[in-house]
């Protein structure tokens, strides 16, 4: 059984309607039929003024004419109401009957058709290796993950990357701070995961830089010069410069401690359920950039200044100068951008190229476009930067050189441990074994972590709470896991499953209440929302739109 998309068949009826009755053409598109205002009785509403040009006649009238023509074409529409310039449509109970038998097994609801060859390519996470992942990396996660899955339900082949930022004077802090005092501590004699012992370098090498920091400013020193005069920042520059030149000694060090990161973040990355078609690293792409300051160099796109620094004079395009080699020959981040962007257009062709960063990159990827256009890429249009707020905590923002972060792995152990207080509260837990209990609460927590960070529109900076995020009761995860829990008890204590819920329902002698209907023309609505999200790159819309359905769910219940 197949159900009809009724605003597509309304709509495309309201034109013919138009062409029969005003002898006037009109477009689909530009019927406006829009879900029918809370408060007011109807399914769907076309607002006629954008009309009236064909029937020259007032709106209520216009309104009147179209829908008894709807009426008399369309059998499954009930009845109208004309308010003012407003037609509200009202549909009978068996079309929504019949509507939700056609979909309510459907596994495919929701999804659209193929887009093509050309993949969207979405870059997220994009690590340092100077740290473990934290509460920032876990939304930046989220978010490329699950765009990824919507982008896909919308028919696009998605391609999910990850750049790992592995070079660079950041992680050549901590292998100096190793090398100074960490005796030949390994992830195993220090019982740490590899990213966690690493993390822990880069905050000493940080704390000495500030006494250092602070007895050269007491020594007269100006303190905005300060931090690149101590002679630990300059002993971390040496190092990267070493890098940079091969060095065997510095070459191995950077190996075995990214080593102890990469497997660190693996297993940070299955505990989050998010996964990559492809990992890059920096070391391997930042000479790609190189070149492509030499193509500019060269094209007199690019120029180089008398202490050898290359820059790019971006002052016609409402921007700055931009530094793209420093003067010893070291490149910085959007070099390495611009090499990446590059490996990614010759690698897979994308028709978009999708980077979730936070919102204080927005001028780096104004920056990255404007340079690609430069240089002639014309895919450079293709290139959108998702930015997203900062997560800040009850006491206050996160701070990685002071150790304040909120690490990934603790976080989601605190999810854990919530979800089991609060599941033993709530009782109801007496016919589990051990090991279905230890899933059961990582399921909860993870569900309270994931959907608190996910119904935040992207653009928002927003507060995690935890103990928030775990309510049962609330705009939480949890609280659409009981829902389903509790649908699944009702076809159990029915006798029913998934197949065979639906025999006996005839939709003809079904009436429904307004709640159910309400209910109904939400689930309509899913597919639309699906499509909205990919189109604003924003998974927010979808989690609201279910704890909408869930709402109004547990309310029917409750009364029924």
């Amino acid at each position: 059984m197949s159900a009809p998309d009724f605003k597509s068949i309304i709509a495309g009826t309201i034109a013919e309607a138009i062409s029969e009755v005003y002898s006037g053409q009109v477009d689909i598109s530009a019927v406006s039929l829009e879900n029918t205002h809370p408060g007011f009785e109807g399914d769907f509403t076309l607002v006629v003024f954008p009309l009236l040009r064909f029937s020259r006649k007032p709106p209520e009238t216009t309104a009147g004419e179209i829908g008894d023509y709807l009426l008399s074409h369309l059998d499954f529409i009930e009845t109208f109401q004309v308010i003012k310039g407003f037609l509200n449509i009202t549909l009978k109970p068996q079309a929504w009957l019949e509507f939700f038998m056609a979909h309510a097994t459907d596994d495919s609801f929701g999804y659209s058709e193929y887009q093509g060859d050309a993949p969207v390519v979405i870059e997220y996470s994009s690590p340092n290796t100077n740290k473990p992942l934290h509460l920032g990396h876990i939304r930046n996660n989220l978010l490329g993950f699950s765009l990824s899955r919507i982008l896909q339900a919308t028919g696009w082949k998605v391609v999910r990357v990850n750049l790992v930022n592995d070079r660079g004077i950041h992680i050549s802090k901590s292998m100096l701070a190793w090398s100074l005092w960490g005796e030949g501590e390994t992830p195993e004699s220090a019982g740490m995961k590899g990213d966690h012992l690493v993390g822990k370098y880069y905050v000493m090498f940080e704390q000495e830089q500030r006494r250092q920091v602070a007895t050269l400013v007491d020594q007269g020193v100006d303190p905005e010069e300060a931090p690149q005069k101590t002679s630990l920042m300059q002993s971390a520059r040496d190092m990267l410069r070493r890098w940079e030149q091969g060095e065997p000694e510095v070459v191995e060090l950077w190996k075995m401690m990214n080593s102890w990161v990469y497997k660190g973040f693996d297993e940070t990355y299955r505990r989050l359920g998010v996964a990559f078609d492809y990992t890059d690293y920096e070391s391997e792409t930042y000479l790609r950039g190189k070149s492509l300051v030499d193509e500019g160099l060269g094209k007199g796109i690019f120029n180089r200044r008398e202490d050898g620094s290359v820059w790019a004079d971006l002052t016609a395009a409402g921007m700055d100068e931009k530094l793209l080699l420093r003067s010893d020959g070291t490149s910085v981040y959007i070099t390495q951008d611009l090499g990446t962007a590059q490996l990614r257009h010759d690698r897979l062709h994308p028709d978009m190229l999708i980077y979730v960063v936070g919102n204080e990159q927005i001028y780096h990827f104004d920056v990255l476009k404007q340079l690609l256009r430069m240089l002639g890429r014309g895919w450079a249009d293709g290139v959108h930067h998702l930015s997203y707020g900062m997560v800040e905590l009850p006491h206050g923002r996160m701070k990685s050189r002071e150790g304040t972060v909120v690490d990934a792995d603790d976080l989601m152990d605190e999810m854990t441990r919530t979800a089991q207080k609060t599941a033993e509260e709530l009782g109801k837990l007496k016919d589990f074994s051990s090991e279905e209990l230890k899933n059961l609460y990582r399921m909860v927590g993870l569900a309270a972590l994931k959907y608190f960070i996910l119904k935040v529109d992207p653009k928002k900076n927003m507060l995690f709470n935890p103990e928030e995020s775990i309510d049962f009761d609330g705009n939480t995860g949890p609280f659409i896991q009981y829902t389903y829990a509790r649908i699944r008890s009702l076809f159990r204590k029915a006798g029913k499953d998934d197949g065979n819920f639906l025999q006996d329902v005839n939709p003809e002698v079904i009436d429904l209440l307004p709640v159910e209907r309400e209910m109904l023309h939400l689930i309509y609505d899913f597919p639309q929302t699906v499509r909205a999200a990919a189109d604003a790159l924003n998974p927010a819309l979808i989690a609201n739109h279910c704890y909408d359905l869930v709402k109004k769910y547990n309310s029917y219940y409750q009364d029924n």
